[in-house]
């Protein structure tokens, strides 16, 4: 049997997390040795070895979390030993090792992390107390491997002292913890609600410190995220993700 199918087979290498190709995450696990995977729920494509698969329990702080914000994630966790497959709409996918400075990303594109890690839901900063694809996001911690997914090629900027970068709310994938960050309207009118004249752009978040910046060729969120609360309402701070009031500083943790 011959065909150009076989330039695609199973990737050989030892690497906790590793990238089949641009699309399929290579997850080796060991539970002898190694943490278990906490993956999105579903996104399993295929596996080997003797692989388990549990719903991740959610605490009562998780699902209250959940319900104010929208921000949470649904996982599965997989353990044993073998080696799974996980992907998710053919999105791009990309891996990240969390150290002391932690991560700040929007769940929608968190395709699985280490199960040692720790994350927490977390109000962004709004001058206005308005969101524009949500005023939360999720604050990972620890250490640890997180795979990270973005519709396209993303661009990773970096953010200094003397160079802050600003952002589409609705590219951002995201960022150093340790940045500060603002979200705010850059328009002429007197009224926030209304985005910039007839440009098309609306809100934006502003970078200040010392970190990194990442960000997706497309200010559309995946299918996935939808049942969260998204569409017009949203895009004002109106829906399930708008303002619920200036909550900077509070958390919900797992």
């Amino acid at each position: 049997m011959q065909s150009p199918l076989f330039a695609f087979t199973e990737v050989q290498n030892q690497d906790h997390y590793s990238l089949q190709n641009s699309y399929l995450l290579r997850v080796r696990l060991d539970g002898n040795s190694g943490p278990d995977c906490l993956a999105r729920k579903g996104s399993m494509v295929a596996y080997q070895g003797m692989i388990e698969f549990d719903g991740e329990y959610q605490s009562h702080q998780q699902r209250g979390a959940r319900y104010r914000t929208g921000e949470g994630l649904d996982l599965m966790r997989c353990s044993g030993q073998g080696t799974v497959y996980l992907a998710n709409l053919a999105q791009q996918i990309h891996i990240l090792d969390v150290d002391h400075d932690g991560l700040t990303v929007d769940s929608a594109y968190v395709l699985a992390l280490d199960s040692g890690l720790h994350w927490d839901v977390i109000a962004v900063d709004s001058q206005f107390g308005l969101s524009g694809t949500g005023q939360y996001n999720l604050n990972i911690s620890g250490s640890g491997k997180v795979a990270l997914m973005t519709s396209g090629k993303p661009l990773l900027m970096p953010v200094t002292p003397d160079k802050y970068v600003s952002c589409d709310a609705d590219a951002v994938v995201a960022w150093s913890s340790s940045l500060r960050v603002q979200m705010q309207a850059q328009t002429s009118s007197s009224s926030v609600f209304r985005r910039r004249g007839n440009t098309g752009e609306g809100w934006e978040l502003n970078f200040v410190g010392q970190g990194y910046v990442l960000v997706q060729p497309s200010e559309l969120m995946p299918p996935q995220n939808m049942p969260l609360g998204g569409g017009l309402r949203a895009q004002y701070g109106l829906g399930p993700q708008g303002s619920h009031a200036q909550n900077q500083g509070n958390i919900w943790s797992n």
